[in-house]
């Protein structure tokens, strides 16, 4: 397993967010969730000026065992998308915590972090999954 930075935070469902110093949030799914789907093959992203509700789906990842929706952690303002995932959906297997971020958020509410896992408390839930 890679290792995972610990400026993130984790939903249960494996999605990252890294908040960054300007109010926003970049978001993508974390290495085990790449690792479990396989090679991705498409990515559905959300549209610059949607709006994210924590907690529901805001894109959408296929690879060739499945389709999965991805979660956003956070609520807020979709302010910036990967548009290179398109034409290159492999990049988020191939660097899950970084070129394969998927879609960054304004945040609208700081008091959603509290309820996100943290780096330690996540690398504890994947192992537990895989007892």
């Amino acid at each position: 397993m890679k290792e995972i930075p610990g400026d993130l935070s984790f939903l249960k469902s494996h999605e990252w967010v890294r908040v960054e110093d300007d109010g926003t949030a970049t978001i993508g799914i974390s290495d085990h969730a790449q690792g479990l789907l396989g090679d991705l093959v498409y990515v559905e992203l959300p549209n610059v000026g949607d709006m994210a509700k924590a907690g529901t789906a805001a894109a959408v990842v296929e690879s060739v065992k499945a389709a999965s929706d991805v979660y956003s952690p956070v609520s807020g303002e979709i302010v910036a998308v990967n548009d290179d995932l398109a034409d290159k959906p492999e990049t988020i297997n191939e660097d899950a915590y970084g070129e394969g971020w998927m879609f960054v958020v304004k945040l609208s509410d700081r008091d959603e972090l509290k309820d996100l896992v943290d780096p330690d408390a996540y690398a504890e839930m994947i192992e537990n999954e895989e007892d």
